[in-house]
C-alpha cells in the first residue's frame, strides 16, 4: 500500500507546473494611490490575463474568510462577474476609450470589493449551495440544479496569502537568540518577509494562483498548473499577468 500511494503521489507530483512570478515593478502602495483595493486590483489582473490565455470567460474562484463566525472556515468570492467582463472587454477593444475603460474597472472593484464583504458576513452563496447539497444526500433527494451548479469547474482558483510575521515574536527570538540569528542572517530585519507557497490547480485544465502582498511594492504570484493539460502553461500565464498589471498601470 505503501508503494502504491508513492507511485501515486509521484505521478501527481512530476505532472505539476510551477511557476513562481516575481511583481517587483509596482505593489500595493500605486493601487492606493489610485484609490482601489489592491486586491480587488489584483483580481481585475487575473482576470484579464486568464481572458487573454484562454480566449474567453471562466469560473473563478477567491478564498474569503469567515471569521466573523464561530467556526467560521471560508466562502467563495466570484471574481468573474458581468462588471469584470465588461471591462475586460472593453481593454480588449480599441474602439473604447480610456475614460471608459477607467470607468469600468472602477465599478468592477468596487462590485468586487461588495462581494468580498458579503462573503464575510455570512451573505455568500456557496457554501449555501454545498449546505443544501449535503441536505439532499442526506434526505436521498435527486436535485438537477445542486447538481449542475456544483459540477461546473472552477478553471481558475485563487487566494491571497499572509507573509508577514509577528514582529515581536521576531524581536524575542532575536533577544533569545542572538547567535542563531546572526547565523541565519535576521539581525538587521524588523520583519520577516517570504515568498511562501501556493496550492494546485482545482480543474485539470485550469489553474491555481496563490498571491502574496509582500509589501508596498513586492508581489509574489505562484502559479500552477498540470503539465498533461494542453490548455495550460503556468510561465506563460505568468507572462499575462505581467502585461495585464502592466497595462493596468499604463491605464491608470
Amino acid at each position: 500500500m505503501i508503494e502504491k500511494s508513492l507511485a501515486q503521489a509521484t505521478k501527481l507530483y512530476n505532472d505539476v507546473d510551477l511557476h513562481v512570478y516575481v511583481q517587483d515593478l509596482y505593489g500595493k502602495r500605486l493601487m492606493k494611490k489610485f484609490k482601489l483595493s489592491p486586491d480587488a486590483y489584483i483580481q481585475m489582473a487575473l482576470q484579464l490575463a486568464h481572458y487573454r490565455d484562454s480566449g474567453h470567460f471562466n469560473l473563478t474562484y477567491e478564498a474569503s474568510m469567515t471569521r466573523l463566525f464561530r467556526d467560521g472556515r471560508t466562502e467563495t468570492v466570484r471574481s468573474c462577474s458581468i462588471e469584470s467582463s465588461a471591462w475586460v472587454k472593453a481593454m480588449e477593444d480599441p474602439t473604447v476609450s480610456r475614460e471608459e475603460c477607467v470607468r469600468l474597472l472602477r465599478a468592477a472593484c468596487d462590485y468586487h470589493q461588495l462581494q468580498y464583504r458579503d462573503a464575510m458576513s455570512g451573505k455568500g452563496i456557496d457554501r449555501h449551495l454545498f449546505c443544501l447539497y449535503v441536505l439532499s444526500k442526506f434526505l436521498n433527494l435527486d436535485s438537477p440544479f445542486l447538481h449542475q451548479v456544483l459540477q461546473e469547474p472552477w478553471k481558475l482558483s485563487t487566494s491571497q496569502t499572509p507573509t508577514i510575521y509577528d514582529d515581536k515574536r521576531l524581536s524575542r527570538f532575536l533577544a533569545e537568540k542572538p547567535q542563531m540569528a546572526e547565523k541565519v542572517g535576521l539581525t538587521r530585519l524588523k520583519c520577516i518577509s517570504s515568498a511562501g507557497g501556493g496550492f494546485g490547480p482545482v480543474a485539470a485544465d485550469g489553474y491555481g494562483v496563490s498571491y502574496i502582498i509582500a509589501s508596498e511594492d513586492l508581489i509574489f504570484f505562484h502559479i500552477s498548473s498540470n503539465k498533461s493539460s494542453p490548455e495550460t502553461d503556468s510561465t506563460r500565464f505568468g507572462q499575462r499577468i505581467k502585461q495585464a498589471m502592466e497595462d493596468m498601470r499604463e491605464l491608470l
